[in-house]
């Protein structure tokens, strides 16, 4: 069978004889990767092109296992289950490879192979749960589970990873019949398709737009900000005019330039293009892919009797309800508003003292650059003050040090070790044995921190080996992909570039403290709206005094962030919070809302909609959604957040109230409830319950008032 007709046809079957063929002895992908440190990929081997033949190995191979599992004669527990939770381990080393490439280096060849692979993989997966005999085995287990843990014969970790294997299955359409499994097999691979088309083409607008001005028209920026346009220029190889500045459209670049650029008409062009990425060539229309994906998701649901997407995405969710999600976020959309409303009348009131009018009243492009000569003015803070103390090399070490006083792990950079590109570092991370005697490999850390033209874990941890299999296998390889404008000499992060840092590496802990049995189980593999409460429970730990004292250093005295300084920074802190709780809050409503509805016409109008639903919603005047419907990734990339952008509040919730546990012992690194919250938040993975976990580290269910203080919206 040829590459072409499998492309063409999208067959999961393939005809590759059992011994290993040419393609798997010269295949990195599929060769063993023993001889590399730490069994990591050999990245500098790896070429897009080994991609598409290894997944072709893989599928089959995994096919196969689950095969031996349905109709094996063996109805354990580890004959089924554990077995389940093993096979394809083959497809998920290629898979987290491929995963990271197509986030972190996705060259137009790799978004060529994506392209193509994308339905197959997706048929792929839907067959893996229509494997005759494989469901009927699965069901028996989720049958018996509750009665087999009654009786000491299994525990908890194993009652669970049988209900949560039974639940993906039913999800996946397991109970369905026949013409209904084909429908919704032909709805996932095109789903996959139209995701994989529409974050490519968010890529391809940012990647071609550029703005490039000269030295003049960067008035107003900071040296920080003026070096990275330099560099951007540089490196687009921009020689006119001879001082070429470039402002591209990732974030890192375009939020500063926003907030500081004096000219009022670039500011301006900047913004509308950054707003309107997925829609600036007709030859990427994310709208109508958008929309048809809707229709798409519409359909599953109704397979599923679900009334809505909503309703079907928000079942296996802690929320429950759409309507449980809406009630929180709507309480704080309400007072989100007033303090909007209140920080606009700020805004205004400084351009009347100033003497200055602006035409139309303040617009999106002008709100951050008028909120920092307002954040100078009434609180006598800069942020740009704070950026030479927050180069990248500081942050890294500030997040290592509260990531070893936290839990022990202490980090030793491998320079010798080739990542997939030469800006990544790789770490060992290790900790203390528990005896004394010497330390042990916890994980092995990617650290990948700059944006690149082309923009997870490499291998998660378990305990349930195949005999036979070395042990490194059980260490988690873990990967963080940041994207900071990279300086010329001296990369320094703004606050929230650094929040970004520590958020990124509460994934990371997620990933390398894992402690559960079953990969199925372990490490991120947890309900949506609790997955970011890792992440959001570690940004806290950067604007404690203590870590600001010791690691906010001047990137050229080597001085500490002096103690005025800090206490000014205290002081903003919460200004502006409004806008950004109204930027966000007005994302994850108006996400519900969309997949809320009943029907899709043909004449539904998705900016319309969006124009609409916010009005109704009283959107405070001069601010826009963090992400408008056509760039936005987390709902149209995948499925994964869509109807589920709310999970970052509700994680909110969680992680106020979840610091408030360290604050009211009166050290924010009390040894004790580190170690509780390692266990509840950080190791257990998916091995209990989330609303469980939260309640054995604070013996009580969550208080929304820790996170509404915290934002200022309540005294």
């Amino acid at each position: 069978m040829t590459l072409s007709t499998i492309q063409a046809e999208e067959v999961l079957t393939l005809d590759t004889p059992a011994t290993m063929s040419p393609i798997e002895s010269t295949n990195p992908l599929l060769r063993s990767w023993h001889s590399e440190p730490f069994h990591l990929p050999p990245f500098k081997s790896i070429e897009p092109g080994h991609f598409i033949p290894a997944f072709e190995v893989a599928m089959k191979s995994h096919l196969s296992d689950l095969q031996t599992i349905a109709t094996s004669p063996d109805n354990t527990f580890d004959s089924i289950l554990g077995a389940y939770d093993q096979a394809g381990s083959l497809l998920s080393r290629i898979s987290s490879v491929y995963g990271n490439y197509t986030s972190s280096l996705n060259t137009p060849e790799m978004q060529e192979v994506q392209t193509k692979m994308a339905p197959i993989l997706s048929r792929h997966n839907s067959s893996t749960y229509d494997v005759p005999g494989l469901f009927e085995k699965i069901e028996a287990m989720n049958d018996v589970r509750e009665e087999m843990l009654a009786k000491g014969e299994w525990n908890a970790e194993q009652a669970r990873l049988a209900e949560r294997v039974y639940v993906k299955f039913v999800r996946m359409g397991a109970k369905l019949d026949d013409v209904a499994k084909a429908e919704y097999a032909d709805i996932q691979a095109e789903l996959a398709s139209k995701q994989t088309k529409f974050m490519q083409n968010v890529l391809k607008d940012e990647e071609e737009w550029e703005l490039v001005l000269t030295a003049e028209d960067m008035i107003g920026c900071p040296t920080d900000v003026i070096a990275a346009a330099r560099q951007a220029a540089l490196d687009r190889n921009k020689t006119e005019p001879s001082d070429a500045h470039v402002i591209t459209l990732g974030r890192s670049m375009v939020e500063p330039f926003l907030s500081y650029a004096s000219r009022r008409d670039l500011r301006q062009k900047v913004f509308e293009a950054f707003s309107k990425r997925g829609e600036l060539s007709p030859d990427r229309d994310n709208k109508k892919i958008a929309i048809e994906t809707l229709r798409l998701r519409r359909r599953q649901a109704e397979i599923h009797n679900k009334n809505s997407f909503a309703d079907y995405q928000f079942e296996d969710t802690m929320a429950q309800t759409p309507e449980n999600a809406v009630k929180l976020l709507s309480d704080v959309w309400a007072k989100a508003k007033d303090a909007a409303n209140r920080e606009r009348e700020m805004l205004e009131a400084f351009l009347t003292e100033q003497g200055e009018t602006v035409e139309g009243g303040i617009q999106p492009w002008d709100w951050r650059y008028y909120a920092e000569k307002v954040r100078v003015a009434k609180f006598d803070f800069n942020e740009n003050e704070m950026k030479p103390y927050f180069s990248l090399d500081a942050v890294t070490t500030a997040v290592f040090d509260v990531s070893s006083k936290l839990f022990g792990l202490k980090y030793t950079k491998r320079p010798d070790i080739v990542a997939y590109h030469p800006d990544v570092n790789v770490y060992e991370v290790r900790r203390d044995k528990k005896d004394g005697e010497g330390d042990e490999l916890v994980a092995i850390f990617l650290h990948d921190n700059y944006a690149r033209p082309y923009k997870s874990e490499y291998r998660t941890q378990k305990k349930n080996l195949a005999p036979g299999t070395d042990p490194i296998e059980a260490i988690p390889i873990v990967s963080n992909n940041n994207n900071f404008s990279k300086g010329s000499e001296h990369t320094l992060l703004s606050f929230d570039d650094g929040v970004t840092l520590f958020h990124e590496m509460g994934h990371g802990h997620h990933g390398m403290l894992s402690d559960a049995t079953y990969e199925y189980l372990a490490s991120t593999s947890v309900l949506k709206d609790f997955v970011e409460l890792p992440s959001q429970l570690m940004e806290h730990w950067l604007s404690e005094p203590e870590v600001l004292k010791k690691h906010a250093k001047h990137y050229q005295t080597g001085k500490v962030v002096p103690d005025d300084l800090i206490k000014r920074f205290k002081s903003a802190e919460l200004f502006n919070e409004g806008f950004a709780t109204i930027e966000y809050t007005s994302c994850a409503l108006l996400d519900i809302a969309l997949h809320s509805l009943s029907e899709y016409g043909e004449d539904f109008d998705l900016g319309k909609f969006e124009k609409e639903y916010l009005e109704e919603q009283g959107m405070p005047q001069g601010i826009i959604m963090r992400h408008r419907l056509p760039h936005f990734l987390h709902l149209f990339a995948s499925s994964s957040y869509a109807s589920g952008y709310y999970v970052y509040m509700w994680a909110q919730v969680l992680d106020n109230d979840c610091f408030a546990a360290f604050t009211e012992t009166g050290d924010v690194f009390d040894k004790e409830t580190a170690e509780r919250c390692r266990k509840c938040i950080y190791s257990t993975g998916n091995t209990v319950a989330p609303d469980l976990l939260f309640r054995m580290f604070r013996g009580r269910d969550p208080k929304v008032e820790f996170m509404l203080k915290n934002r200022g919206l309540i005294e």
